[in-house]
Order: structure tokens, then C-alpha cells, then sequence
């Protein structure tokens, strides 16, 4: 098997040595992550999240299909998810521990979970108690530097394909916001129109823009605390006054970044436009504080110190280790990620929930008729029959409203009976629906209500650049000093358009 990521030590193969690289399969069984990892560990189909990816990903793509065999391994790569096939054809579940062994991640276990509570003082998010936030990588040190009383940012991200998100993009988000709330830390989310533009050949630059706007929306709704967070679009904050220090980080990072080092990290060719060798280099430059001075300050060197926590699921990690091997070299930190797992489609255990395909997913603005409908048709883990499923039980492994119960349903001890009975067989088909069901629809309909209250203005709030309220933010002296070469900066454009319309008027007065 052909394999292009060096994930050991996170450094990615140059574009000589894609093609050399092999891995020996792994044998260990999967099944050190909890059962409800376990549940949801389905294989995905070709599916994209957006019309149009980028050609040539195979070089990332952990898979190859041999000469004498239908098998084929699983594909995680930003731009593409598909599960595993096997030598008879059929779809294999994706497998995280193969997944955490080859990206070089480390395991979310007892002992973290442990820690967050004892940091906290609240339980671990239901996400990380049943194993859906599953690896990581460098979170110790994060909260190491937490215990010393060293702050970190979470920065997280969408890349906007379309009017609403589904259900599914809500997973990073609500976790995202159990971080903010646990840790009482600033967030900055990135609304990537730009990779979208430049990945999506059907998209034009307006529509990618107007969909960062109605998912910051969506997004705004997941609950975060406008004092804390700051969204922005790529489009529109990269070429403003404030995103100066972040075009400085961007230029810094791509001069740092070869064309062989993404080719080996995205699979690349020359068929792919310069604008996607170069967006990698934008991603990266929000994982460091000194690209928002007016959250983080002006002190260059105790900003770099920052620390930077990524909750992302686990196709974005690519980015990031290309970010990760180059941070040091410019004298950065590298980036913490945690990881979360991939939300099952509505069709099986074959596919993942996808924004372009309206049949796969629950979107966050369905009605509860429309829930109704689609849970329904959803693929069951039932018998064929009946006496069937009392004699020999349903199969939660590949139930997709059980899974979904996993994800949304807060109650273990209910989780837990609801499995037993329907394992048992006590429990049908059409009761694990109508459960899901009722479960989805009070979820999404809470999103709803929140959705309406959510207006243009309070968008503009929540993106524009400003002062974050923060434990450690900087001394109120340096706010002021900020703010005081703003109004200057500020003060000087006001006079500059002054006195050009000034010599308009005269110059139209005489004429």
C-alpha cells in the first residue's frame, strides 16, 4: 500500500518520494476506543461535501486497489472521505485507530478525560465521554501551560458551501463551545470563502461569500459568547487594515512552504490552481495569536507564547501538521489539535452526511416534517422481520438513528437502555425511528429559535475586530495605547478624504 505521509514525525514527503513511501498493515484490533466510537466507525463513500474537488488526491489518500483484489483502504483527506472496501467489494468501516496510528495523533483516554474535569470542575462533554472527540495531538501541553496559568486561544472554521450547515457540521462547533465555556477562553473562527472559490469550480466568489455569511449566522446560534469570539471571513478581513499582522504570519508561512510539501500533503499536481498551492499558508496563520494583535496585543514576543487549541474532525488535520512542521522554523508555537469523528448519512454506514447531497443529511433549517421523513427512510440496523428482530435483536453497529442518538441523545443511563433493548430485540425498528426522531427534532428546533434571534447586527458584532473579554487579556495601558494609534491612523484617512473632496468642490466651483 502507498502511503505519503511521513505521520511519525508529521513532516510530509516531498513530491520525489510520495510514490516510495509503503506502511505494513496494522493487525491491532479496533477496539481501544469506546463502543460508541466503535458504533459509528461506518464507511464512507466517495461522497464530496461540495461540488467540484480538486483532481489528483490520491496521493493522500492511504489507499490503493490491487491488481488481483477489490480491496481498497480508506481516504481522509480534507477534500475527500471514503471508507475502505474490501477484497469482496464491500464498504469496511473506517477505522480511527488506523487513522491515529498513521497521522501520528494520540488517543483521547481515561486520564484526559480525568483532567478535564478536575480543570473545569464540570463532567466531560458527552462528545469526548462516548468517544466521538477521540485523538489528539499535543493537549497535554495545552493544559500543562493552563495549570501554570498560561492562556490559550481555540480557533476552529467552516468552509462554506452552502446556504445552511446540517447537523453534522454542528459537531466541532457545540464541542468548541464547551471549550470556550469550560476554560473561559477566546475563540476565532475562520470562514474559509476563499478555499471554497478557489477548490469549487461551479461556485463563483459572490456565492462563496454569501454563504460565509449565512453559515456565520448558523454559527452564531451554536451559543458562543459574543464577548469571546471573533469570526471572519477570509475575503473580507485578509485585505483590511486589521488583517495586516495576519498577511504578515500568511507571507511568513508560505515562503516557509514548498510546492513539493503540499503535493506530498495534499496529493497536488500540476492540474491545480496557484491559488490552492498557496491557501495552506492562510489556514496556518490563524493558528498563532500575533495575527490578531487587537485580541492578543502588541507585545510580539509574550504573544508568540500563546498558545493555540484547533477542535476540528479529522480530515482538517492535514493542514495542520503542514502548519506543524513548519511553526518552528519561524519561531512559532506549533498548534494542539483534538479530533472528532465523522457524523453517518442518512443512507448507511456507507456514506457520511454531505452538503450537496440534501438526501444524506438533516439541515439545521428542516422543518420537523422534513426530520420526520428522513429519519424515516433512514438505514436501520433491524430484522428483516418481526420474530426475526425479537429472536435475534438489532444491530446498533449500523443503526443510523442509533448513532445519531450517540451524537445528540445527553442522557448515558437512557443511551444505554436503549441499546440494551433494542439489542435485545425488545426494542423495533419503528420505536429506535420514532426515538431519533423526537430526539433530532427538539435538537434542530432549538437551533431554530436561537437562528431567529440571531440578526444582521449581531453578525457585524461578532465580526468585527476588536477587544476580546478574556482572562489574560492585555493590561488596559496597552488597550489604550492600541486604541489611541487607531483613532490616529483613523483620524489621519478622515483628513486625507477631507481635504480630496475639498479639492473636488473646488475644482467643480471653478470649472
Amino acid at each position: 500500500m502507498v502511503d505519503t505521509i511521513n505521520v511519525r514525525s508529521e513532516k510530509t514527503h516531498t513530491a520525489s518520494s510520495a510514490s516510495q513511501g509503503t506502511i505494513t498493515p496494522h493487525t491491532r484490533p479496533s477496539n481501544c476506543l469506546p463502543s460508541f466510537v466503535r458504533s459509528i466507525m461506518s464507511s464512507v463513500v466517495e461522497i464530496s461535501d461540495e461540488p467540484g474537488q480538486p483532481p489528483a488526491l490520491s496521493a493522500l489518500s492511504l489507499a490503493q486497489t490491487s491488481k488481483d483484489s477489490k480491496a481498497k483502504e480508506q481516504v481522509i483527506t480534507p477534500f475527500d472521505v471514503s471508507g475502505g472496501v474490501d477484497e469482496q467489494g464491500k464498504p469496511v468501516a473506517i477505522d480511527y485507530d488506523k487513522l491515529i496510528d498513521r497521522f501520528g495523533s494520540q488517543r483521547i483516554d481515561k486520564a484526559i478525560l480525568a483532567r478535564f474535569e478536575r480543570l473545569t470542575g464540570k463532567p466531560p462533554h458527552r462528545l469526548l465521554r462516548r468517544g466521538m472527540v477521540f485523538s489528539h495531538r499535543d493537549l497535554n501541553l495545552v493544559l500543562d501551560k493552563y495549570e501554570k496559568g498560561v492562556p490559550f486561544f481555540l480557533y476552529t472554521g467552516r468552509g462554506p458551501s452552502s446556504n445552511s450547515m446540517h447537523v453534522g457540521h454542528t459537531i466541532p462547533f457545540e464541542f468548541t463551545k464547551y471549550l470556550q465555556d469550560a476554560f473561559d477562553v477566546p475563540l476565532v473562527i475562520m470562514l474559509t470563502d476563499d478555499e471554497k472559490f478557489l477548490h469549487s469550480p461551479k461556485l463563483s466568489l459572490q456565492e462563496c461569500r454569501r454563504f460565509a455569511l449565512e453559515n456565520a449566522l448558523d454559527i452564531i446560534a451554536v451559543g458562543f459568547d459574543v464577548k469571546k469570539t471573533f469570526i471572519f471571513a477570509d475575503t473580507e478581513f485578509i485585505y483590511s487594515d486589521h488583517g495586516a499582522a495576519f498577511g504578515f504570519n500568511i507571507l511568513e508561512m508560505a515562503k516557509k512552504t514548498t510546492n513539493n510539501q503540499i503535493k506530498g500533503t495534499f496529493g497536488f499536481n500540476d492540474t491545480n490552481n496557484i491559488g490552492e498551492f498557496a491557501f495552506p499558508a492562510i489556514q496556518s496563520a490563524t493558528s498563532f495569536a500575533s495575527s490578531f494583535p487587537f485580541i492578543f496585543g502588541h507585545n510580539t514576543k509574550a504573544v508568540n507564547k500563546i498558545p493555540c487549541l484547533i477542535p476540528c474532525a479529522i480530515d482538517q488535520d492535514p493542514y495542520f501538521r503542514q502548519c506543524r512542521d513548519n511553526a518552528p522554523r519561524l519561531g512559532l508555537m506549533k498548534p494542539a489539535l483534538i479530533h472528532t469523528v465523522f457524523l453517518p448519512s442518512l443512507r448507511g454506514s456507507e456514506s457520511k452526511m454531505s452538503a450537496s447531497d440534501t438526501d444524506s443529511s438533516i439541515f439545521l433549517n428542516d422543518t420537523d416534517n422534513q426530520i420526520k421523513k428522513k429519519v424515516g427512510k433512514a438505514f436501520s440496523g433491524g430484522q428483516d422481520t418481526r420474530e426475526e428482530h425479537e429472536r435475534l435483536g438489532g444491530r446498533t453497529a449500523v443503526d443510523v438513528p442509533f448513532q445519531y442518538l450517540t451524537f445528540f441523545l445527553e442522557d448515558d443511563e437512557r443511551l444505554e437502555h436503549i441499546r440494551q433493548q433494542y439489542e435485545s430485540g425488545k426494542m423495533q425498528s419503528g420505536e429506535m425511528k420514532a426515538t431519533a426522531i423526537k430526539e433530532l427534532q427538539a435538537y434542530v428546533a432549538a437551533f431554530r429559535e436561537r437562528r431567529k434571534a440571531v440578526t444582521p447586527e449581531i453578525r457585524e458584532e461578532f465580526m468585527r475586530p476588536r477587544q476580546l473579554i478574556f482572562k489574560s487579556m492585555p493590561l488596559v495601558e496597552e488597550q489604550v495605547t492600541a486604541i489611541q494609534e487607531r483613532r490616529r491612523m483613523v483620524l489621519r484617512e478622515l483628513t486625507l478624504l477631507d481635504e480630496g473632496l475639498a479639492r473636488l468642490l473646488a475644482n467643480g466651483e471653478a470649472s
